[in-house]
């Protein structure tokens, strides 16, 4: 193996190739879990945060130099690209994105413009800081999925149910399409971003899709996922699909046309294998409040997840979800170590 980040073990598991270990990395790795980030992050509001190359280089240092982790992942927030649509929004704390102007009408729709990709310099600015500091650790690129933007943006915010949302998806099929369509080009614009300034590989996060029963996810949320991830068929580097409570949907999900589908802490890897079918490696999924029960149950449910994982083409070892902000530190770290040696 080269020392190259598009040969790395993440690159190679998440193609189907051997890899000298089962790379691990986690999603939040990069956050309020790490002292060193509350630090620098003290006094900045988030979305500015994620628009200073500097301060994301730093962020999304922190756990690789910490951890050991295998990948590095592009500190930001799945909005980064809608508010540089021109939506004005802010993440508050405590409560996430809060859209100032749902959007709920054809004339919002329609307000919703292209993303330039000038106007996310900062981010390939970022990437770049990040790929000279790097060296052979690769870096993954993200974006929120079109049905997950689209309930943020019409419910204003985080929703329990997403009343307002299935409202429109199902009232009015056709404004929904064209609003997911729109999120789909900005989507996709943002990845391309990311990718031509040399990220090693991309999450799709579709965080609130396990909303949607299979056929409605088919009907109302694929077509806009496989726009984004088979624009992207040509970028030259693995795609990951994930979302949460998704497990009725991980046969649809890899159809949309990723090479690695995240699998949540619901669904065991050896039957996501089977359910996904052997052109896809799975990534996940040891539960994240796992991490906060005694260490023997840690190494436990580790190992399990890394004998289920086996099932799949390649496996990525991440957690089901993000890590939680009082998770201990040197617990992720002691798993990193666990995963290389197993």
């Amino acid at each position: 193996m080269s020392n190259s980040p598009a040969d790395s073990a993440l690159v190679r598991a998440c193609r189907g190739l051997d890899v000298p270990h089962t790379p691990v990395w986690f999603m939040r790795q990069a956050g309020r879990s790490l002292p060193e980030y509350h630090k620098v992050r003290q006094g900045i509001p988030m979305l500015e945060s994620c628009r200073r190359p500097d301060l994301v280089a730093e962020i999304t240092l922190q756990p690789v130099r910490r951890h050991n982790v295998d990948a590095a992942i592009l500190y930001s927030d799945i909005v980064v690209p809608l508010a540089a649509a021109g939506i004005d929004l802010d993440i508050v704390p405590g409560t996430g994105p809060v859209v100032a102007e749902p959007v709920r009408t054809a004339d919002d729709v329609a307000r919703l413009r292209p993303l330039e990709p000038g106007a996310v310099d900062y981010v390939a600015e970022s990437v770049r800081l990040l790929l000279a500091e790097l060296g052979a650790t690769p870096l993954i690129g993200f974006a929120g999925a079109p049905f997950t933007l689209a309930s943020y943006l019409i419910e204003g915010g985080p929703s329990r149910n997403y009343l307002k949302t299935k409202a429109m998806m199902y009232g009015d099929p056709q404004l929904w399409h064209q609003l997911c369509s729109r999120l789909a080009d900005i989507t996709l614009t943002f990845l391309r971003v990311q990718a031509g300034a040399g990220v090693s590989a991309v999450q799709l996060f579709d965080s609130w899709a396990g909303a949607l029963s299979e056929a409605d996810y088919r009907e109302y949320a694929l077509p806009h996922s496989a726009a984004v991830l088979g624009g992207l068929a040509d970028a030259g580097v693995p795609r990951i699909h994930f979302g949460v409570g998704t497990g009725m949907l991980l046969e649809a999900m890899g159809e949309a046309g990723a090479d690695v589908v995240g699998v949540d802490w619901r669904t065991p890897l050896d039957r996501a294998a089977q359910i996904v079918g052997p052109d896809h490696s799975l990534q996940g999924n040891l539960d994240p409040a796992v991490l906060f029960a005694p260490w023997e149950v840690v190494e436990r449910e580790a190992r399990r997840v890394l004998e289920q994982g086996k099932a799949a083409r390649g496996h990525v070892f991440n957690l089901g979800h993000g890590v939680l902000p009082e998770t201990d530190p040197d617990v992720l770290t002691r798993l990193v170590e666990l995963i290389h040696s197993a």
